[in-house]
């Protein structure tokens, strides 16, 4: 890192063309180091206004029960009817996203914290959005680390939209595969 800097410094100065530092930043080994995940999920799950950890823990909540259980009959606990679905590869409302959680994972033991490798889980307003880390293999089979980011909009007790980075292009996939 700091020989990185002196070399932006002696590129600013002139003294190194642009396009060495183009190629040294290419050069630069990919780190495997994960980010740190949350160690105490029920310090995340606090929070001073009772509107936020209720949200907090409905998607938490959902997450353990019909996202990493894969108990897609229960979705209609925490999950609206009319349930606004901008993740391509799922259709809208409860229906669709019980279909997608039934094609996509089998029935497992539901547990009392998210074995996913969470980061985060913050709630701000209506919204709760939650991190987790991704392993993945590049090209040459070397496992580096992503964030995979959900964002969930609650109305009335429930969820009511998500987001999501899946593109299209994506196959649908079992998070519970991507455990640390």
């Amino acid at each position: 890192m700091h020989s990185f800097i002196c070399a932006g410094l002696l590129a600013l100065a002139g003294a190194v063309p642009a396009q060495t530092l183009i190629a040294q930043e290419t050069k630069l080994p990919m780190t495997a180091t994960p980010p740190q995940i949350a160690q105490d999920h029920k310090a995340l799950l606090a929070s001073r206004d009772p509107r936020l950890a209720a949200n907090k823990k409905l998607v938490y909540d959902m997450y353990r029960i019909v996202l990493q259980a894969g108990i897609w009959e229960r979705a209609g606990e925490f999950i609206r009817d009319d349930y606004i679905q901008h993740n391509p590869n799922a259709a809208q409302g409860l229906a669709g996203v019980q279909e997608y959680i039934r094609k996509t994972r089998p029935h497992r033991e539901i547990s009392t914290t998210l074995d996913l490798p969470l980061i985060n889980l913050i709630a701000e307003g209506d919204t709760v959005m939650t991190a987790f880390v991704r392993p993945e293999k590049d090209a040459n089979g070397q496992t580096y680390y992503s964030t995979w980011f959900d964002l969930f909009r609650i109305q009335d007790g429930k969820i009511a939209e998500h987001w999501d980075p899946m593109l299209k292009t994506d196959t649908p996939i079992d998070p519970n595969d991507k455990k640390l």
